[in-house]
């Protein structure tokens, strides 16, 4: 499997973004996806993950502000960020979890300036 995000960019804070991520294959569906960002020099840390049967898990630090989503038909899962503070800036990264495996895209920037 191969991922692609993208989507990430400059915003100010209390505004949106929609990171993106395409996978390539036809067993997408069957897959959890999972969202996780990176701030340089720090651990990286769980966005949230949404299973192939739809459960969500978020982060306490985003609940209520950033919601995943997925389009099977697209090979796609979706990162939808409100309310974003600058504390949210960091290198975003997707993960498919699935057949014993764990595969990561090339990561998105996001920068939320104050």
């Amino acid at each position: 499997v191969q991922l692609q995000a993208s989507g990430g960019g400059l915003v100010q804070a209390g505004g949106s973004l929609r990171l993106s991520c395409a996978a390539s294959g036809n067993t997408f569906s069957t897959y959890n996806m999972g969202w996780y960002r990176q701030v340089s020099g720090k651990q990286g840390e769980l966005v949230g993950t949404l299973s192939s049967g739809g459960s969500t898990n978020y982060a306490d630090s985003v609940k209520g502000r950033f919601t995943i989503s997925r389009d099977n038909a697209k090979n796609t899962v979706y990162l939808q960020m409100n309310s974003l503070k600058p504390e949210d800036t960091a290198v975003y990264y997707c993960n498919a979890a699935g057949w014993g495996r764990h595969y990561w895209g090339q990561g998105t920037l996001v920068t939320v300036s104050s």
